[in-house]
């Protein structure tokens, strides 16, 4: 990702875009129950709706991104429920393997970032029995919220190909859907959502 990346999403985050979407991302939070406990990566996190949530429920949270901007306003919303989460600021697109923390992570969130090459980097992250939950924008020719470069949308199974391309035979696909969602905001969105699971014992 550019200079010029950083810059525009920094814009968008003190000009106070998305300041209204505090909650997690539906996918997310009906899963949560049945979702490993311990540590947590959210990768992309923006301004944090989705670490805040797995750190109030107890997770160790590592949240990756690359605006600043949007890593304070996450920290602020933070320190305001009295959350302790790792913030760090790194580029997903220019050396994400060595920016990416270790892991192994007991749960993987990247939520609505279209980076086709970071499955792989994220899938040797996950520890024994932990679970990548990842939600992208999909490709859709009803009036929905979202990125309208069709780059940065998934055409149809294409999420699940890119997955099961990437995938090791210790890994199990828990979950997969396409289709339209509303959002608890009430915005309509179109999405390709997939659940994997490392087993246990490989």
């Amino acid at each position: 990702m550019s200079a010029s990346d950083r810059i525009q999403w920094d814009r968008r985050y003190r000009a106070g875009s998305y300041a209204g979407r505090e909650h997690p991302t539906q996918l997310l939070a009906e899963w949560e129950p049945q979702l490993p406990r311990g540590r947590a990566l959210d990768v992309a996190c923006g301004a944090g709706r989705n670490s805040l949530f797995l750190a109030g429920t107890g997770r160790q949270v590592d949240a990756v991104d690359i605006s600043p901007a949007g890593l304070e306003r996450a920290s602020q919303s933070a320190a305001l429920r009295g959350l302790e989460i790792r913030w760090i600021e790194a580029d997903l697109e220019e050396g994400a393997g060595e920016t990416l923390p270790a892991g192994p992570y007991d749960l993987i969130v990247q939520v609505r970032y279209v980076n086709r090459n970071l499955l792989p980097r994220l899938l040797v992250r996950l520890g024994c029995g932990g679970v990548l939950l990842c939600e992208q924008h999909l490709d859709s020719m009803e009036e929905v919220v979202g990125p309208e470069n069709p780059a940065y949308r998934m055409r149809h199974n294409e999420l699940l190909r890119d997955v099961m391309n990437v995938a090791r035979p210790e890994h199990r696909v828990l979950y997969y859907r396409e289709g339209l969602v509303m959002d608890p905001d009430g915005r309509r969105a179109a999405l390709s959502q997939v659940i994997l699971q490392q087993k246990s014992t490989a």
